[in-house]
């Protein structure tokens, strides 16, 4: 039986218009009831996350940043990793050959030169918004991660260019088609999750996690039980072939798989597509 169950949150607990449906929430309620530890595991910042789950009445451990924040259910910060200096000074400072906007994540906020209203409507529960800035002007300590978007094709030309440059100095990753990340090294919900497990006397095994984009391939390949979306990306649905699909997060695809499981969890789940 697992004991703790993480989730993602953008196109797998929300809906695409950035909601949690009342079967989903009434699902959650019910893990809590039965005393399974829940985890919120998003790339979401610690203050875009937290007042959404509050909103809901929800409370549980927080993997935000995809991995570089950890936080317990009081909201104290558990473990935190930045980007180092000289990346972060690199990524700033370097002229990348592409129209993509630049985004900077620190504990303080979300900070940018470019101002990207349609962005915001991802943040309408919590309210969480761009702060306009200077970024060349940042500190090179205390950045957790820093975000591109663009569509997807110039984000493939942009990730070759920081390959290129950074090696394996940072790790790159697709949070979605259109959001390329630059993040510690080794820095993954995977790695945050086996962290906050053993914290809490758990091991991977005894966990369930789902999700739909790159930004959770290492916790969902790493878990005892792991649970691809219908809506995942491609890549991510051949990356991990051995994983089961479920429905999509448009028809609470969770929920119900969550329904199943409480009810019969020896039993194997045939999803309705």
């Amino acid at each position: 039986m697992y004991r703790l169950a993480a989730f993602d949150m953008d196109g797998t607990l929300l809906t695409p218009d950035h909601r949690v449906g009342p079967e989903t929430l009434s699902a959650l309620r019910q893990l809590i009831d039965r005393e399974m530890v829940v985890t919120f595991a998003t790339g979401r910042h610690y203050l875009d996350a937290q007042p959404i789950m509050a909103q809901l009445g929800l409370q549980g451990y927080l993997i935000t940043g995809n991995g570089t924040r950890v936080y317990d259910q009081q909201g104290q910060q558990l473990h935190a990793t930045d980007l180092p200096a000289e990346i972060a000074e690199e990524v700033l400072h370097t002229h990348w050959r592409t129209s993509a906007s630049m985004h900077v994540f620190r504990d303080e906020g979300w900070l940018t030169e470019t101002a990207v209203p349609e962005m915001l409507a991802a943040h309408h529960l919590s309210g969480f918004h761009f702060q306009l800035t200077d970024l060349r002007r940042l500190p090179a300590f205390g950045n957790s991660k820093v975000c591109f978007c663009a569509p997807h094709e110039e984000l493939v030309k942009l990730q070759a260019q920081l390959s290129e440059h950074f090696g394996t100095r940072a790790d790159l990753c697709f949070s979605a088609y259109d959001c390329l990340e630059v993040l510690p090294t080794g820095c993954n919900k995977g790695a945050a999750l086996d962290r906050l497990s053993r914290h809490l006397g758990l091991t991977l095994a005894d966990c369930m996690a789902f999700g739909d984009a790159m930004n959770d391939k290492e916790m969902l390949a790493g878990v005892g039980h792991g649970v691809v979306m219908g809506n995942a990306l491609p890549q991510l649905k051949s990356l991990l072939p051995q994983l089961q699909v479920i429905g999509h997060c448009e028809q609470q695809a969770v929920a119900h798989y969550l329904q199943h499981w409480l009810r019969s969890p020896h039993l194997t789940y045939s999803p309705e597509f």
